[in-house]
């Protein structure tokens, strides 16, 4: 459809990339979609600034070009730790223990929404997922107040949520990729109590 329309597909993968999602080591993957260009950055340096852009001969030809900057482009030490991190995920099998601990974590948040009406959705894949909050589940009505207590109790009891979603009541789950089982089991239970407060 863009691209019968004259448009360009671009796959932001600055979160979903890398093997986050369990199945695939792209997002876009997932939808069987192949992008005319890919973005990606944050996970790929680890800590370090780096960021890469993954296009068509064709479109990286239109630009050579026109003027385009950089603060960081090119740095070797970056580049280096990029590589690293790819080793990383590859030898470790990241991607394989996304699949697993978020399988798990969905499988206990969705235990938790049996128990909770609050919870109207669990969704996403492997280490990228959302819990919507609503006051109630026919009508999806954002539960925004709820979602914002929820976040402080939680972060009181040491767990670090960040919110989303057009409402902002949307618990974005989305931890490093070394989250283990264990980690899971602590978030579920803290999650629990938290929404045992309200």
């Amino acid at each position: 459809m863009i691209r019968g329309a004259g448009g360009v597909c671009i796959a932001d993968e600055v979160q979903t990339g890398f093997g986050r999602t369990g199945s695939h080591y792209w997002g876009f993957q997932r939808q069987g979609v192949i992008p005319d260009i890919v973005t990606m950055a944050k996970g790929i340096g680890n800590g370090l600034p780096l960021a890469a852009v993954v296009t068509t001969p064709e479109i990286a030809a239109s630009m050579a070009s026109r003027l385009h900057f950089n603060t960081y482009g090119g740095n070797p030490v970056c580049s280096a730790g990029g590589r690293a991190v790819l080793q990383v995920v590859d030898t470790e099998r990241r991607q394989q223990h996304c699949a697993e601990v978020g399988a798990h974590l969905v499988e206990r948040l969705t235990a938790l929404a049996a128990k909770h009406d609050i919870i109207g959705d669990v969704r996403g894949a492997g280490l990228m997922l959302g819990v919507e909050l609503v006051k109630d589940r026919k009508t999806k009505e954002p539960a925004k107040v709820e979602t914002a207590a929820v976040m402080e109790s939680m972060k009181d009891m040491g767990v670090l949520m960040g919110k989303g979603g057009l409402h902002g009541n949307v618990f974005r789950i989305k931890p490093p990729m070394c989250f283990s089982r264990k980690d899971a089991d602590f978030l579920v239970e803290v999650m629990d109590l938290a929404i045992s407060r309200l």
